[in-house]
């Protein structure tokens, strides 16, 4: 018997429940959605995260203009970012940085070394690396969301469904394959009109 994950997914899993779990109960009732924002540790490929968090009603009440067609209520750059908790190849998630790095490691993606803009510009090798990196971290957001709504997380910690919208600023107009892809698709339903009235989809 081991407490160590198999996965890399069963990890974010396990970890977003007790994410999850800990939203102030005060601000559950009002919240609306929650956001899974991805980065990346000094942009590195090799050390991605996510960002598990919410909006809120005040929020987006804060930041609404007299005629928002939804911008406020659907786009990120309105909601509230900072503070969320991380999981994956970063120090506050030690665990899930030891299970990511095997994962990668064992699919053959890992490269050593330092890495910037010149190296990924001069050697194919490490480009095609750090987009598989990138293209498997992605993945695994998704399929957790996925599994979160599957499992009934969100329901029964916030007291119903709500939508996971999936974004990462460095990749604009991906949020609307991700977000469409983690959820059941009443959940976007809103999400995706707003999309398209934004001539996004």
């Amino acid at each position: 018997m081991t407490d160590r994950p198999e996965t890399f997914l069963a990890h974010l899993r396990t970890a977003a429940v007790g994410v999850l779990e800990r939203f102030p109960a005060e601000l559950r009732p009002e919240i609306y959605a929650l956001s899974f924002r991805v980065w990346r540790v000094d942009d590195d490929d090799r050390r991605p995260y996510v960002a598990v968090g919410y909006n809120t009603e005040t929020q987006y009440e804060r930041e609404r203009a007299p005629d928002d067609d939804g911008e406020a209520r659907w786009n990120y750059a309105h909601w509230l970012l900072e503070g969320f908790e991380t999981l994956g190849n970063v120090p506050e998630d030690p665990v899930g940085s030891r299970v990511y790095e095997e994962e990668v490691r064992s699919l053959g993606v890992w490269y050593d070394g330092e890495v910037d803009l010149d190296r990924l510009l001069d050697d194919e090798d490490v480009a095609a690396r750090a987009a598989l990196l990138r293209a498997h971290f992605c993945d695994a957001v998704i399929d957790l969301a996925r599994q979160l709504h599957a499992d009934g997380v969100i329901e029964r910690v916030l007291g119903r469904p709500l939508p996971v919208v999936v974004f990462d600023m460095a990749r604009p107009g991906w949020e609307a394959h991700a977000t469409r892809a983690a959820n059941p698709p009443a959940l976007t339903e809103d999400f995706t009109a707003w999309l398209r009235d934004a001539g996004e989809i």
